[in-house]
C-alpha cells in the first residue's frame, strides 16, 4: 500500500529543494540561498544541481564563482560546501569548530601554534603578490615551511604548510581559487581574501548555531533534530537548544519530523503534482544528503531492489548514501544513473515505466554532462575505469 504521507512528504522536499521547476532561470546564489549548500568533494555535484534545479549551464556556475558571488568553502562539520555569498560569513564560522584537526597532528610532530603564525605571514606576504598555487607558494615561503619527515608521512602531513594555508581559509584571510575556474577539478590557487567575510561578525556559538538550524529546516523541513545534528555535527543538547528559538512545529502531533512555523500551512496546503516530474541529480545532491534518510526517498517496494554497490549488488533500502547518481520523481527515488565518457552517454536504470518524460529529462542531462562538463564524476577519485562496474551493471539492469 502507498503510503500517501510519505508521498506528500517527498513532493514537499522536492518541492522546497527546487526540483520541481520553480527555480528555472535563477542565479547559482539564488539557488543556493534556497535549496542549501551544495556538497563538493571534487565531483560534478554542484553543476548538476545547479542544472537539475535552475538549467544553469557550467558557463553560467563558472562566471558566479569568478565574480565571487559563489565560493566552495570549509563550513559545516568542517566539510567543503560551494555556498552563496550571503552566507560566506556563516559557512566558515560554522566550519572553525571542526578544524583544528592537522595543527593537533602537527604538534605531536614537534610543531609550534608560534611556527605556524610565523608561516601563515610568510603566506600572506607571498600572496600580496597575487593568487599562487601551492607549489609556488611553497617557493616563495622558502624555509618558513618545513618538511615533517617520515613520521609526518605516516601521519598523513608531509609540511607545514597545509596547516597554515587550512588555518588562513577557515579565518577567511585567504581563499582558494580554481586554476582553470571550474569546481569539479580540484587544482587551486590562493588568493588574499580582504575584507574577510568573517570580519566584523558578532554571533556566539548558540546564535551561529540558531542561524544554522534556521536555513536548514527551511532547505529541507520537516527534518528531525536528529538529521540536523548530522548535518551540523552538533552535540544532542547543543542541537536542541539551537532549535529552541525557532519554535518549530510538528508536521502533524506526535511526528519527530519538525517544520519553522510559517511551512507548516505551506505544508498542509501542498497538493502533490499529478504527472511525474524528473530530475537527475548528483548522488551527494541535497535532496538525499541533508537528511541523509535513503530509505524515505523509496517506495516500499523498491527498497529490495539489488543496485551495485563499492564490490557487490545489495539492496538499495540498506544504504546509508547512494552508490551512483539519482533519478527522482516527485522526490521519489525512482532509478540511478552514470555517465560513460567512452560512449559520452548515460548508463541508467529505473524502477518504474521509461515513459517520454523520463526519457526526456535523461537526454536533457546527456547533453549537459557531454557539452558542458565532459564526465560526471561523484567525487575527485571517482573515474570512468572505478565506475565501470557500476555502469555495466547499470545497463544489465536496464
Amino acid at each position: 500500500m502507498v503510503n500517501a504521507e510519505l508521498v506528500k512528504l517527498r513532493a514537499f522536499w522536492a518541492h522546497k529543494q527546487g526540483l520541481d521547476g520553480r527555480l528555472l532561470g535563477k542565479s547559482a546564489s539564488f539557488v543556493l540561498e534556497e535549496t542549501g549548500w551544495a556538497r563538493s568533494v571534487g565531483g560534478a555535484g554542484p553543476y548538476l544541481g545547479l542544472f537539475a534545479r535552475a538549467r544553469l549551464g557550467r558557463g553560467v556556475v563558472d562566471q558566479g564563482v569568478a565574480a565571487l558571488e559563489i565560493c566552495e568553502l570549509p563550513s559545516a562539520r568542517g566539510c567543503t560546501y560551494v555556498l552563496p555569498k550571503s552566507e560566506f560569513a556563516l559557512g566558515l564560522l560554522a566550519g572553525q569548530a571542526f578544524g583544528g584537526g592537522e595543527m593537533r597532528t602537527a604538534e605531536k610532530l614537534g610543531v609550534t601554534a608560534k611556527e605556524i603564525g610565523k608561516l601563515e605571514a610568510a603566506v600572506k606576504k607571498a600572496l600580496l603578490k597575487g593568487p599562487l598555487d601551492p607549489d609556488e607558494i611553497r617557493s616563495a615561503v622558502g624555509a618558513a615551511a618545513r618538511s615533517l619527515g617520515e613520521e609526518g608521512k605516516k601521519k598523513g602531513l608531509t609540511t607545514t604548510l597545509p596547516v597554515a594555508l587550512g588555518r588562513l581559509q577557515a579565518q577567511g584571510e585567504i581563499r582558494r581559487v580554481p586554476t582553470n575556474g571550474r569546481i569539479d577539478q580540484q587544482r587551486y590557487r590562493y588568493t588574499l581574501w580582504s575584507p574577510s567575510p568573517v570580519a566584523g561578525a558578532e554571533l556566539s556559538s548558540e546564535q551561529l548555531n540558531t542561524e544554522l538550524a534556521r536555513r536548514y529546516f527551511r532547505w529541507t523541513g520537516p527534518a528531525t533534530l536528529a538529521e540536523f545534528q548530522w548535518f551540523s555535527g552538533l552535540g544532542v543538547k547543543a542541537s536542541k537548544e539551537a532549535a529552541l528559538p525557532l519554535s518549530l512545529v510538528p508536521v502533524r502531533d506526535g511526528d519527530a519530523r519538525l517544520l519553522l512555523p510559517e511551512d507548516l500551512e505551506r505544508y498542509r496546503s501542498f497538493a502533490v503534482p499529478k504527472k511525474p516530474t524528473y530530475a537527475l541529480v548528483s548522488a551527494i545532491d541535497g535532496v538525499s544528503l541533508l537528511r541523509r534518510d535513503l530509505k524515505s526517498l523509496l517506495d516500499e517496494g523498491d527498497a529490495k531492489k539489488k543496485v551495485h554497490g563499492d564490490k557487490a549488488l545489495i539492496q538499495v533500502g540498506s544504504l546509508a548514501d547512494l552508490p551512483s547518481h539519482a533519478i527522482l520523481d516527485r522526490g521519489r527515488l525512482v532509478g540511478l544513473w552514470e555517465y560513460d565518457p567512452q560512449s559520452e552517454s548515460i548508463a541508467w536504470m529505473s524502477f518504474v515505466p521509461k515513459d517520454a518524460a523520463l526519457k526526456k529529462a535523461v537526454a536533457e542531462m546527456e547533453e549537459f554532462v557531454r557539452a558542458d562538463l565532459g564526465d560526471a564524476r561523484s567525487f575527485s577519485l571517482d573515474s570512468p575505469k572505478s565506475r565501470a562496474p557500476r555502469i555495466a551493471a547499470l545497463r544489465a539492469a536496464s
